[in-house]
This record gives C-alpha cells, structure tokens and sequence, in this order.
C-alpha cells in the first residue's frame, strides 16, 4: 500500500459497527478525511492527522482538523462533546494506549461509543513467519508496520479496553485470510486455524465500546 492510499482508505469493512445515530463525530487518525464519506452529511465531523500536508487535505472534507497526534491536541477537544469516535488502525501507533483510553472517555458523550479497527498479532500469516520461518521483519504496512509500537491479541485487547472503564458493545473478526477457501493452500491453512483457534484466521479485529459509566 503506498502512502496516498494508506491516507485515502474508505475502511467500509467497520461500517456494521457505527451506530445508527450520532451527531458530533472526531476521527482520530483521520487521513486524508475519506472515511467522512462513509457517514451522515449532516453530523459535525472533527479530525485529528499528525501529518500536516494530509491534514491539509482532510480540512477540505471535514469540519475541523487539528494538527498533532491525540496527545499533543486533546486539551483543544471539547469535552463531553462527541457521541461517536472512529479510531482505525490507532491505538497500536500509541506509545501508551492505556493512558489514551482513559484520555478519550473525557471527549465522549454519557452514551458515546468509539468505533475502530486494531491489527491481530496472532494473525496465521505472521504466527507462520514467527515460528515457521523464524522470523519478525518490519515492513512498510500491515501487522509488523514498523511505526507500530504495540501488538494486541483478542484477549490482551479485550482486557485493555476493561481495565481502562469501557464495555464491549461489539467485537468482531475482520479480514479473512480464506479469499479462496477450496485451494489446496487453503484447506492447509484452514487445518492450522482449528488448531490454534479461531482468531488466527483474520488480520484485523473491530470494536465498538462505551464507557462503563
């Protein structure tokens, strides 16, 4: 993926997670503002990019854009202000996601909820480069994207997202593996999948959570 579709990506595959209603949206992460398209018109769309000629153009699409990473511009959030909060592909960037997840819940709403997608470090493809061939390479995107600072499995994220006062509403598998499920490769795959469990069969998980008020 090169650096203009990484910022461009419409990331259609959370849209089962946002929630019908919702008035005042902030993106963390938001891009170039392509995921806007994906939402109401009519709601009140913030973003937050650290990369300032994307930001640039995400002010083009979005109502309001600061410039910085989350910790560097929360404190000119509003506070219990948004209903909804779109975090894809965030939270592994953090250097502490802990202390973000408590930050966030000052931003939202009594009844707000934050919507995002996370990368799964048990991911088959990444086990079988780990304890196959040996190996844990850093590369340009995906899982062992070298800008990641964090890794989560199903159950560390889970627990992270608890232990900092939020509540599961929604929990799901993206990104199959399986794009051919009847290929010999497949069915390989498949077999080590029964093995070492379900979630080793997707590359992303999504989440939808509120505080636990």
């Amino acid at each position: 993926m090169n650096k203009k579709s990484y910022f461009e990506c419409s990331r259609k595959d959370v849209l089962p997670l946002i929630p019908k209603n919702y008035n005042k949206v902030l993106e963390i992460g938001c891009g170039a503002g392509t995921f806007r398209q994906n939402l109401n018109k009519n709601c009140e769309y913030w973003g937050v990019e650290p990369v300032t000629d994307v930001a640039l153009t995400a002010e083009k699409l979005l109502d309001k854009v600061l410039v910085g990473t989350y910790e560097e511009v929360c404190n000119d959030l509003p506070n219990e202000y948004f209903d909804l909060i779109i975090c894809n592909d965030v939270i592994e960037h953090m250097i502490d996601h802990g202390s973000f997840l408590q930050l966030i819940k000052s931003k939202m709403t009594k009844e707000g909820c934050l919507v995002g997608s996370i990368p799964n470090v048990r991911y088959l493809e990444n086990l079988s480069n780990l304890i196959i061939k040996k190996d844990w390479e850093y590369i340009n995107a995906g899982i062992l994207d070298k800008t990641h600072l964090r890794f989560f499995t199903e159950k560390s994220l889970k627990q992270i997202i608890l232990k900092n006062g939020f509540k599961i509403e929604s929990f799901i598998y993206l990104h199959s593996i399986f794009s051919n499920p009847y290929t010999i490769g497949a069915i390989i795959k498949r077999l080590f999948v029964l093995a070492l469990g379900k979630d080793t069969e997707f590359l992303q998980f999504g989440i939808k959570i509120k505080k636990n008020n």
